[in-house]
Protein backbone atom coordinates (compact mmCIF):
# COMPACT_ATOMS: atom_id res chain seq x y z
CA UNK A 1 0.00 0.00 0.00
CA UNK A 2 1.86 3.34 -1.18
CA UNK A 3 1.60 6.27 1.76
CA UNK A 4 -1.50 8.45 0.08
CA UNK A 5 0.44 12.10 1.79
CA UNK A 6 2.90 11.29 -0.73
CA UNK A 7 3.11 14.23 -3.49
CA UNK A 8 5.51 15.11 -6.51
CA UNK A 9 7.71 17.36 -4.82
CA UNK A 10 8.63 14.93 -1.58
CA UNK A 11 9.17 12.66 -4.01
CA UNK A 12 11.42 14.85 -6.24
CA UNK A 13 13.64 15.89 -2.87
CA UNK A 14 13.59 12.15 -2.34
CA UNK A 15 15.16 11.21 -5.38
CA UNK A 16 17.71 14.28 -5.56
CA UNK A 17 18.77 12.74 -2.12
CA UNK A 18 18.59 8.95 -3.27
CA UNK A 19 20.90 10.65 -6.80
CA UNK A 20 23.22 12.10 -4.37
CA UNK A 21 26.68 12.95 -6.03
CA UNK A 22 27.99 12.03 -2.51
CA UNK A 23 26.98 8.27 -2.28
CA UNK A 24 29.56 5.92 -3.10
CA UNK A 25 28.96 3.81 -6.04
CA UNK A 26 28.94 0.79 -3.49
CA UNK A 27 26.22 2.20 -1.99
CA UNK A 28 24.06 2.75 -5.31
CA UNK A 29 24.93 -0.66 -6.18
CA UNK A 30 22.71 -1.90 -3.60
CA UNK A 31 19.61 0.39 -4.10
CA UNK A 32 18.16 -2.49 -6.27
CA UNK A 33 17.64 -4.79 -3.41
CA UNK A 34 16.84 -1.69 -0.79
CA UNK A 35 14.42 0.56 -3.04
CA UNK A 36 15.45 3.59 -0.76
CA UNK A 37 13.05 5.84 -2.86
CA UNK A 38 9.82 3.26 -2.64
CA UNK A 39 10.91 2.67 0.73
CA UNK A 40 11.17 6.10 2.26
CA UNK A 41 7.77 7.14 0.15
CA UNK A 42 6.06 4.46 1.59
CA UNK A 43 7.23 5.19 4.97
CA UNK A 44 5.55 9.00 4.55
CA UNK A 45 8.96 11.04 4.86
CA UNK A 46 8.42 14.86 4.58
CA UNK A 47 9.70 17.96 5.03
CA UNK A 48 10.67 19.71 8.06
CA UNK A 49 9.81 16.18 10.03
CA UNK A 50 12.59 15.10 12.83
CA UNK A 51 13.43 11.62 11.83
CA UNK A 52 15.21 9.39 14.22
CA UNK A 53 16.65 6.20 12.84
CA UNK A 54 18.09 3.54 15.53
CA UNK A 55 22.02 2.49 14.57
CA UNK A 56 22.41 3.61 11.38
CA UNK A 57 25.73 1.47 11.16
CA UNK A 58 27.71 3.03 8.27
CA UNK A 59 25.67 5.44 7.34
CA UNK A 60 23.76 3.95 3.94
CA UNK A 61 19.92 5.74 4.64
CA UNK A 62 21.83 8.40 6.37
CA UNK A 63 23.35 9.41 3.48
CA UNK A 64 19.58 9.96 1.65
CA UNK A 65 17.66 10.91 5.06
CA UNK A 66 20.04 14.01 6.04
CA UNK A 67 20.78 15.79 2.64
CA UNK A 68 16.68 15.31 2.05
CA UNK A 69 16.25 16.96 5.85
CA UNK A 70 18.99 19.58 5.39
CA UNK A 71 17.45 22.78 5.20
CA UNK A 72 13.93 22.56 6.76
CA UNK A 73 14.32 19.41 9.16
CA UNK A 74 16.15 17.21 11.37
CA UNK A 75 17.94 14.11 10.81
CA UNK A 76 19.34 11.94 13.85
CA UNK A 77 21.18 9.57 14.02
CA UNK A 78 21.01 6.79 17.23
CA UNK A 79 23.52 5.07 18.27
CA UNK A 80 24.65 2.96 21.13
CA UNK A 81 26.67 4.36 23.22
CA UNK A 82 29.72 2.23 23.79
CA UNK A 83 30.52 3.08 27.86
CA UNK A 84 27.26 1.39 28.73
CA UNK A 85 28.62 -1.88 27.70
CA UNK A 86 31.07 -4.28 29.31
CA UNK A 87 34.25 -4.13 27.92
CA UNK A 88 35.29 -6.63 25.43
CA UNK A 89 34.24 -6.80 21.84
CA UNK A 90 30.50 -5.55 21.84
CA UNK A 91 31.72 -2.39 23.30
CA UNK A 92 34.72 -1.95 20.42
CA UNK A 93 32.47 -2.47 18.04
CA UNK A 94 29.99 -0.35 19.32
CA UNK A 95 32.78 2.14 19.17
CA UNK A 96 34.50 1.63 15.94
CA UNK A 97 30.66 2.27 14.49
CA UNK A 98 30.32 5.23 16.49
CA UNK A 99 33.76 6.45 15.16
CA UNK A 100 32.90 6.00 11.73
CA UNK A 101 29.73 7.59 11.24
CA UNK A 102 31.02 10.53 13.25
CA UNK A 103 33.73 10.90 10.41
CA UNK A 104 31.69 10.60 7.81
CA UNK A 105 29.54 13.36 9.09
CA UNK A 106 32.59 15.64 9.42
CA UNK A 107 33.79 14.84 5.91
CA UNK A 108 30.75 15.80 3.96
CA UNK A 109 29.71 18.96 5.78
CA UNK A 110 27.52 19.80 2.84
CA UNK A 111 25.37 17.01 3.94
CA UNK A 112 25.88 16.12 7.34
CA UNK A 113 26.40 19.39 9.33
CA UNK A 114 23.30 19.81 10.53
CA UNK A 115 22.78 15.95 11.64
CA UNK A 116 22.49 15.26 15.15
CA UNK A 117 23.44 12.21 17.01
CA UNK A 118 22.17 10.59 20.07
CA UNK A 119 23.94 7.85 22.13
CA UNK A 120 21.49 5.42 23.93
CA UNK A 121 22.05 2.11 26.78
CA UNK A 122 20.43 -0.24 24.43
CA UNK A 123 19.28 -1.96 28.19
CA UNK A 124 17.35 1.24 29.04
CA UNK A 125 17.19 3.46 25.68
CA UNK A 126 15.81 6.82 25.34
CA UNK A 127 16.15 8.34 21.61
CA UNK A 128 15.03 12.05 22.89
CA UNK A 129 12.64 13.71 24.79
CA UNK A 130 9.16 12.16 24.70
CA UNK A 131 6.87 13.19 21.76
CA UNK A 132 9.38 15.00 20.11
CA UNK A 133 9.79 12.73 16.73
CA UNK A 134 7.73 12.84 13.53
CA UNK A 135 9.52 9.48 12.39
CA UNK A 136 11.25 6.87 13.86
CA UNK A 137 13.30 4.32 11.04
CA UNK A 138 14.71 1.04 11.81
CA UNK A 139 16.54 -0.94 8.88
CA UNK A 140 17.64 -4.78 9.48
CA UNK A 141 18.22 -4.36 13.61
CA UNK A 142 15.18 -6.39 15.41
CA UNK A 143 17.49 -9.92 15.07
CA UNK A 144 20.05 -8.22 17.13
CA UNK A 145 17.71 -7.12 19.43
CA UNK A 146 15.70 -9.72 19.75
CA UNK A 147 18.62 -12.35 20.53
CA UNK A 148 20.00 -9.62 23.36
CA UNK A 149 16.45 -9.41 25.29
CA UNK A 150 16.21 -5.99 24.45
CA UNK A 151 13.51 -5.95 21.06
CA UNK A 152 10.45 -4.90 23.83
CA UNK A 153 12.24 -2.34 25.29
CA UNK A 154 13.55 -0.85 21.81
CA UNK A 155 9.99 -0.57 20.48
CA UNK A 156 8.76 0.87 23.44
CA UNK A 157 11.10 3.45 23.29
CA UNK A 158 10.19 4.10 19.95
CA UNK A 159 6.65 4.43 21.01
CA UNK A 160 7.93 6.96 23.83
CA UNK A 161 9.88 9.76 21.57
CA UNK A 162 7.50 9.53 18.76
CA UNK A 163 4.41 12.32 18.55
CA UNK A 164 0.71 11.02 18.77
CA UNK A 165 0.18 10.36 14.76
CA UNK A 166 3.80 9.62 14.79
CA UNK A 167 5.32 6.76 12.10
CA UNK A 168 7.64 3.96 12.70
CA UNK A 169 9.09 2.51 9.86
CA UNK A 170 10.91 -1.01 10.01
CA UNK A 171 12.89 -3.28 7.46
CA UNK A 172 13.96 -6.53 8.84
CA UNK A 173 15.34 -10.04 7.15
CA UNK A 174 11.88 -12.06 7.01
CA UNK A 175 11.86 -15.57 8.40
CA UNK A 176 9.24 -18.24 7.19
CA UNK A 177 7.09 -18.23 10.35
CA UNK A 178 7.86 -17.33 13.95
CA UNK A 179 11.70 -18.12 15.49
CA UNK A 180 13.44 -18.71 18.82
CA UNK A 181 14.57 -15.88 20.23
CA UNK A 182 17.61 -16.94 20.24
CA UNK A 183 17.55 -17.81 16.24
CA UNK A 184 20.92 -16.89 15.08
CA UNK A 185 19.93 -16.92 11.13
CA UNK A 186 19.41 -12.94 11.20
CA UNK A 187 15.50 -13.69 10.04
CA UNK A 188 12.71 -12.82 12.09
CA UNK A 189 8.73 -13.69 11.55
CA UNK A 190 6.65 -10.80 10.46
CA UNK A 191 3.91 -11.50 13.19
CA UNK A 192 6.42 -11.92 15.54
CA UNK A 193 7.63 -7.82 14.82
CA UNK A 194 4.42 -7.01 14.22
CA UNK A 195 3.80 -8.42 17.89
CA UNK A 196 6.44 -6.49 19.41
CA UNK A 197 4.98 -2.97 18.03
CA UNK A 198 1.60 -3.88 19.00
CA UNK A 199 2.44 -4.26 22.55
CA UNK A 200 4.25 -0.86 22.49
CA UNK A 201 0.95 0.49 21.68
CA UNK A 202 1.84 1.28 18.21
CA UNK A 203 -1.40 0.16 15.20
CA UNK A 204 -0.13 -1.61 12.38
CA UNK A 205 -0.96 0.92 9.49
CA UNK A 206 0.19 -1.10 6.42
CA UNK A 207 2.82 -3.76 5.06
CA UNK A 208 4.24 -3.55 1.89
CA UNK A 209 6.43 -6.07 -0.55
CA UNK A 210 9.00 -3.23 -2.03
CA UNK A 211 11.71 -4.78 -0.26
CA UNK A 212 10.65 -8.66 -0.90
CA UNK A 213 12.96 -11.31 -2.52
CA UNK A 214 11.04 -14.46 -3.66
CA UNK A 215 14.48 -15.93 -4.61
CA UNK A 216 15.38 -16.45 -1.52
CA UNK A 217 15.04 -19.38 0.54
CA UNK A 218 16.03 -18.51 4.06
CA UNK A 219 17.72 -22.03 4.93
CA UNK A 220 22.07 -20.92 4.43
CA UNK A 221 24.18 -22.33 6.12
CA UNK A 222 25.47 -18.73 7.48
CA UNK A 223 21.93 -17.60 7.59
CA UNK A 224 21.30 -13.70 6.50
CA UNK A 225 25.07 -13.50 5.88
CA UNK A 226 25.67 -15.87 3.53
CA UNK A 227 23.94 -13.33 0.92
CA UNK A 228 25.18 -10.22 -0.13
CA UNK A 229 26.14 -8.23 0.82
CA UNK A 230 27.62 -10.61 3.77
CA UNK A 231 28.86 -12.91 1.04
CA UNK A 232 29.72 -15.33 4.23
CA UNK A 233 30.03 -18.13 1.80
CA UNK A 234 32.51 -20.61 -0.27
CA UNK A 235 34.15 -18.69 -3.36
CA UNK A 236 32.46 -21.95 -5.07
CA UNK A 237 28.82 -20.91 -3.80
CA UNK A 238 29.46 -17.24 -5.23
CA UNK A 239 27.71 -17.03 -8.52
CA UNK A 240 24.87 -18.83 -6.97
CA UNK A 241 23.84 -16.48 -3.90
CA UNK A 242 25.03 -13.39 -6.26
CA UNK A 243 22.12 -15.00 -8.37
CA UNK A 244 19.39 -14.91 -5.21
CA UNK A 245 20.89 -11.62 -4.64
CA UNK A 246 20.17 -10.01 -0.69
CA UNK A 247 17.27 -10.83 2.06
CA UNK A 248 13.53 -11.41 1.56
CA UNK A 249 12.57 -8.56 3.75
CA UNK A 250 9.27 -7.04 5.43
CA UNK A 251 8.43 -3.62 5.37
CA UNK A 252 6.04 -2.04 7.95
CA UNK A 253 4.64 0.63 8.92
CA UNK A 254 3.52 1.62 12.55
CA UNK A 255 1.25 4.38 13.63
CA UNK A 256 1.40 6.15 17.28
CA UNK A 257 -2.14 6.11 17.80
CA UNK A 258 -4.57 7.34 20.89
Amino acid sequence: MPNPHQDADTTARLQAAVDGAWRTPEDIARDPYRHPLETLEFFGLQPGQTVVEITPGSGWYAEILAPFLYEDGNYIAAVVDPQTLAEGRGRDYQQRSKDTLEAKFAAAPLQFDRANMVAYDPAAPVFGSPGTADVVLTFRNVHNWRKAGQAQGMFDAFFAVLKPGGTLGVVEHRAVGDVADDDDSGYVGQDQVIALAEAAGFTLDASSEINANPLDTKDHPNGVWTLPPGNNHEPVDNAKYQTIGESDRMTLRFKKTG
